[in-house]
């Protein structure tokens, strides 16, 4: 999951040529270009948890197929082998299902934190991660909000994982697995048509709903939205969560701070991949 020796260079001229213009790493856009985030509305209320998008979900990336039972006060969480669970809860509005991955992020920590833009924040809206690019750290894990990127500690070759959105099936035209298998409670759209929906259900049957979206908000808004008829600290929810966007907090801190501290775990990457080829050489000769 390393970077390979020839890109070493051009991965950290990339980073340091990021930090001295100040452009945080994210989504290429034209100047001017307004962008048009795709994203996904998960409704609870009309959630039954027959877990469809879960099992769609793994036999679209390789997965195995999810044969746990769903239980109350038992938390199934996102695993290398699981990037969407759903999980069942008994809250003050009854028994209520909701979903968990991840949440794509309108400017997502996770991408900020990668220096090498191994995590990435794709122009049609999903967070992605790319393996080529990848080396290694794991800042994604540690920065992301919502605990999502999943690392294969047991594997010989390992790799970040997580919801992409079916990013290769959006780029055709398609609509993501999990989306595709289930009926009513998540949809999929852009990001300004799936908040006036979820508007709509909020003011056409208030009684149904909490009147919160949330996503829409949290952490400088995200491309998976919620609705829910009950709080959302009862159904797993992270509800502490600031409203703007967890990159904000670093900017201050990249314009201060030299670039060598930043740079150097690239810089140590590299010397280590340098020199490795080197070794045998070496211990020959002694």
């Amino acid at each position: 999951m390393s970077i390979d020796r020839r890109n070493f260079l051009k991965t950290l001229g990339v980073a340091g040529l990021t930090l001295a213009v100040g452009k945080g790493f994210g989504t290429e856009n034209k100047q001017g270009e307004e962008t048009e985030f795709q994203a996904m509305l998960y409704d609870s209320t009309m959630c039954v948890g027959c877990r469809g998008c879960e099992k769609a979900c793994a036999k679209a990336h390789g997965l195995p197929e999810p044969l746990d039972e769903l239980e109350v006060g038992v938390l199934r969480k996102t695993s290398e082998q699981r990037r969407n669970v759903i999980n069942k809860f008994d809250t003050s509005a009854g028994e209520v299902y909701a979903r968990n991955a991840c949440m794509h992020c309108n400017e997502p920590a996770c991408a900020a934190a990668c220096l090498t833009q191994a995590m990435y924040k794709t122009k049609e809206g999903p967070v992605i991660w790319r393996e080529d690019k990848c080396m290694g750290c794991r800042y994604c894990m540690v920065s992301c909000p919502f605990d999502v990127p999943k690392f294969e500690y047991h594997s010989a070759n390992p790799r970040i994982l997580k919801c992409d959105m079916c990013y290769d099936r959006i780029v055709k035209g398609e609509i993501p697995a999990c989306a595709a298998a289930c009926g009513d409670a998540l949809i999929f759209g852009t990001r300004r048509e799936l908040l006036a929906e979820a508007r709509k259900r909020i003011v056409e049957n208030p009684k149904d709903y909490i009147d919160h979206i949330y996503g829409e908000k949290e952490a400088g808004g995200t491309g998976v939205l919620f609705l829910s008829p009950a709080p959302y600290n009862e159904i797993g929810f992270k509800t502490g969560l600031q409203n703007t966007s967890y990159p904000e907090l670093s900017k201050g801190f990249l314009y201060s701070v030299p670039s060598v501290f930043v740079l150097l775990p690239v810089l140590l990457l590299g010397i280590h991949e340098a020199t490795k080829i080197n070794r045998p050489k070496e211990e020959e000769n002694e």
